[in-house]
């Protein structure tokens, strides 16, 4: 495809930071079968990844739980950071990311569509003023949309989805593309996801919702871009036990969980 002529990928590693919905899995006070299950793979933070080559690392998304996921993953070098959107739920952690400038000395290249460098501004104005404190977050804006760019050697091509009426942006790295909050991806975008041998996308519940695609849509969707391996993920707890979910879906259709790896070479 015109999108990826000429673009060299390397191998990478994508870690699942967190695989769960605004609320987490489990849910404060919540008493279901799911929120009170031993499973590991029941437990979720907010929906973030870890992308990782031999020279790069950037993180789609700081979400609340953002210095847990760090610590969880052991992260010590992080060069970037992607957002999708500027809902809480994936950017509140942002200013941890002041521990990264500590130890390396520079800013947090910082990536965004229009709206959601506009949010950061307001809810982290802070690290925006023209008089700064000590020990604040150091950040380099990019403004990003549609057009492919580039993090040290790792090739980014964003593509718009949309989570009811609010534009958000996945991304194909290669052969994997991630989207999460999504319910509607329109046409000319679809287009730049088919060849994926790997897809992440949003699967919120069973049950319909106002701006997430169900399961059985996101199954739908991967079926129909044909791709072979597909995980879900910006999961809550009414979609049930994850073992259970899990082992009723179509072969190579996976509930993502905390903590899981995805190898690409």
């Amino acid at each position: 495809m015109a999108y990826f002529a000429n673009m060299y990928t390397p191998s990478i590693t994508v870690t699942f930071l967190g695989t769960g919905t605004s609320g987490g899995v489990p849910m404060i006070a919540c008493d279901c079968i799911v929120c009170n299950s031993t499973n590991a793979k029941d437990k979720r933070f907010r929906s973030s990844i870890l992308i990782e080559s031999d020279t790069t690392s950037i993180v789609v998304d700081t979400t609340p739980d953002f210095r847990s996921q760090m610590l969880g993953a052991k992260v010590k070098k992080l060069d970037a950071v992607v957002f999708t959107h500027p809902h809480k739920d994936h950017i509140a952690g942002f200013d941890d990311i002041k521990a990264f400038n500590y130890f390396h000395q520079q800013p947090m290249k910082t990536y965004g569509n229009t709206l959601t460098i506009e949010v950061l501004r307001k809810e982290f104005s802070y690290i925006f003023s023209d008089q700064k404190y000590p020990g604040i977050p150091e950040v380099t804006l990019y403004n990003i949309d549609k057009e492919p760019f580039v993090i040290g050697d790792i090739p980014i091509i964003p593509i718009q989805v949309w989570h009811l009426h609010m534009p958000v942006l996945g991304f194909r790295i290669g052969d994997f593309t991630y989207i999460t909050d999504a319910n509607r991806i329109d046409p000319e975008e679809q287009e730049k996801i088919k060849g994926s041998k790997v897809l992440v996308l949003n699967a919120l519940r069973k049950e319909k919702h106002l701006s997430h695609f169900t399961l059985q849509e996101a199954i739908d969707v991967a079926t129909t871009l044909r791709i072979p391996k597909v995980y879900f993920t910006h999961i809550s707890h009414q979609m049930g036990l994850h073992d259970s979910i899990n082992s009723s879906l179509p072969i190579d259709f996976h509930l993502a969980f905390d903590g899981q790896k995805i190898f690409l070479p």
